[in-house]
């Protein structure tokens, strides 16, 4: 009898906290927990140093490494608790904006990949090439004679 009881009393429990919105927006966002986490770390942190054998109260005013682990912990804790005030974030997803990228790197491969595209694409923005011959005005070098050594 009695391990129906516990066994009644467990399923509660769980259907309970299967209710609970704090319970599933900790199961449900990574974010609320690492930033728990956090909170947890430093204040295991600071208490193991106000334990250290010093009065609490000398190591609080005193102890720089304590004050910015109270501090850390605490800002953890704001934070934690701004987020489950707030709604849960909904992420976006914006095929728009996946398209547009898409799009951009197909443009940009097809200009790298395709000598006349790109050669279109310079004549577009840097106007066409002026083609000119060149002449040269020194004389032309002679010939060496066959029998002299080269230099």
């Amino acid at each position: 009898m009695a391990a129906k009881d516990r066994i009644s009393k467990a399923t509660e429990a769980a259907r309970m906290a299967q209710r609970n919105l704090y319970l599933q927006r900790l199961v449900s966002d990574e974010e609320l927990r690492g930033t728990l986490m956090t909170a947890y770390g430093a204040a295991r942190n600071a208490y193991g140093r106000m334990t250290n054998g010093k009065p609490p109260s000398r190591a609080i005013f005193e102890d720089r490494k304590l004050q910015r682990e109270l501090k850390e912990a605490a800002t953890a804790l704001r934070d934690a608790s701004t987020a489950l005030r707030e709604p849960p974030r909904r992420r976006r997803r914006s095929g728009a904006r996946r398209s547009l990228v898409l799009i951009a790197i197909a443009g940009i491969l097809a200009v790298a990949l395709n000598e006349g595209l790109r050669s279109k694409v310079l004549d577009l923005l840097f106007g066409a090439e002026e083609e000119f011959d060149y002449s040269s005005t020194a004389p032309a070098a002679e010939p060496a004679p066959a029998g002299a050594p080269s230099a």
